[in-house]
């Protein structure tokens, strides 16, 4: 099985965009998703999110109800306040940050409320769930600014060739 190199990795996954797209349009999606935890564990045996946080620096999750009044009991703050002071809605009708990076995330890149953040960011970045083959547009996205996506593709890619 091929190494992935990691450096240059933004360049690398630009390049490969057409061939991520070609891929998740025709995978074997059983296959796939068998591959996925695995490839996973890999990806973040390399790979620290503290050196990056792009992802909280860049995006926001989406902040669900649950997520909401999770955050606001963990802030003591009652909802609206909490909405009112973080949130906007986007065009998706999703409430959002209304700041980048995320108000929660450190100048170290640790998240301020990381045992209490948003269903979205602990999902995130969602190489070992369906959803990297379901939302090919998101996952072609994250592949942009996530080297986890990008080290997941690059395998999956290498290993069907």
């Amino acid at each position: 099985m091929a190494e992935i190199n990691l450096d240059n990795w933004e360049d690398k996954s630009a390049e490969h965009t057409k061939l991520y797209k070609n891929f998740l349009q025709r995978a074997d999606k059983n296959k796939v998703l068998k591959q996925l935890p695995k490839l996973h564990e890999e990806a973040f045996a390399k790979i620290d999110c503290l050196d990056c946080a792009a992802c909280c620096k860049n995006y926001s999750p989406r902040f669900k109800t649950p997520d909401i009044k999770r955050i606001s009991k963990h802030l003591k703050l009652k909802e609206s306040v909490f909405i009112e002071t973080h949130l906007t809605l986007d065009n998706d009708g999703d409430y959002v940050s209304k700041t980048a990076p995320c108000p929660f995330l450190g100048e170290d890149n640790y998240c301020g409320i990381y045992d209490q953040r948003p269903g979205d960011c602990h999902r995130f970045p969602y190489t070992d769930e369906d959803v990297l083959l379901k939302r090919p547009v998101i996952t072609l996205k994250n592949a942009t600014f996530c080297p986890a996506v990008y080290y997941v593709l690059e395998k999956l890619v290498v290993n069907t060739k």
